[in-house]
């Protein structure tokens, strides 16, 4: 018997949920056991997901406390201590508490697998598990690289890219190589040049820097900060994956959106999708699940 206990308050987004079972099935086969455990409002936007895998949802109490770890541990023991025993736990979620839990089980002869969201796998529960598989976009992990809440990328690629990613990542390892060693150069010389300009005490007064005029450049932030730079091209910045051509799912595009700040949370993504009805398209009409991208006619 295999078992899949997912900590919807880590592995929270629709697409990923969805890109783990694919992954499981091709490599480990059935989950005959699937569970999701976390918040009410975490469990309610997986609800599609959820529905399509037939997994069985747990709502925590709602306590100051998160109770979602406690939870899915308990069940696992439970799981563990039965006659036979399952021969596979797959651990939905990248959170370093889980590792008393997942060190116990691989004692009692259970092969031990973690599933999580690139840039939410704790480093250290790396070793714990017999096998990690990364889900979510590439983007996900660089950007929380650049933020340093992610380790380096040496966990497994889902099947099907890990040949891709391995290549990848030996062409840029030498221009990464080449890049940091340019950097501290730069960085001297721009500190020499101002320590020779002398400082102008009067600048201030003849030329406000209100009055300068500044380029205007897109991105997720200033998109946060100005409200009229919230356009096609600042919404596919946020979501590149919409300029592949395929659907992509709606809680994904919107959770994209959100945290790339040009929405706030009193703002649903339909809504700002629907601004631009030439360029996306959210379907069903009625209940859209779906957005797609229409580039413009005059572009090839």
């Amino acid at each position: 018997m295999n078992v899949f206990l997912i900590d919807a308050d880590n592995l929270s987004a629709s697409a990923w949920v969805d890109e783990a079972f694919r992954v499981l099935e091709e490599s480990e086969g059935v989950m005959p056991v699937r569970r999701a455990y976390g918040s009410a409002e975490n469990l309610k936007g997986l609800a599609d997901v959820l529905r399509v895998w037939a997994v069985r949802p747990f709502v925590n109490l709602s306590l100051t406390k998160n109770t979602t770890d406690i939870a899915l541990a308990v069940d696992a023991m439970e799981f563990a201590c039965q006659t036979p025993a399952p021969k596979l736990v797959v651990i939905g979620s990248g959170d370093a508490d889980f590792v008393p839990l997942v060190v116990r089980l691989r004692e009692r002869g259970i092969r031990m697998v973690c599933v999580s969201e690139r840039g939410k796998m704790g480093r250290e529960a790396v070793s714990a598990y017999d096998r990690v598989i990364l889900v979510g976009p590439e983007q996900a992990l660089h950007e929380a690289q650049l933020a340093g809440t992610a380790p380096a990328p040496v966990l497994e690629v889902p099947v099907g890219r890990r040949a891709v990613a391995k290549k990848t990542a030996a062409k840029k390892a030498p221009a990464a190589k080449a890049l940091a060693a340019k950097t501290p150069a730069k960085k001297i010389a721009a500190k020499k040049v101002a320590t020779k300009t002398p400082p102008a005490k009067k600048a201030p007064a003849r030329k406000p820097a209100a009055q300068e005029v500044m380029p205007v450049v897109i991105t997720a932030d200033s998109a946060a900060n100005q409200s009229h730079t919230v356009d096609v091209a600042a919404i596919l910045l946020a979501v590149p994956a919409l300029q592949a051509g395929p659907p992509q799912p709606l809680a994904a595009v919107a959770k994209a959106l959100l945290d790339a700040k040009l929405r706030g949370k009193n703002m649903t993504a339909t809504k700002l999708l629907k601004k631009f009805p030439q360029h996306f398209a959210l379907l069903p009409p009625e209940k859209p699940r779906t957005v797609s991208y229409t580039p413009p006619k005059d572009s090839a």
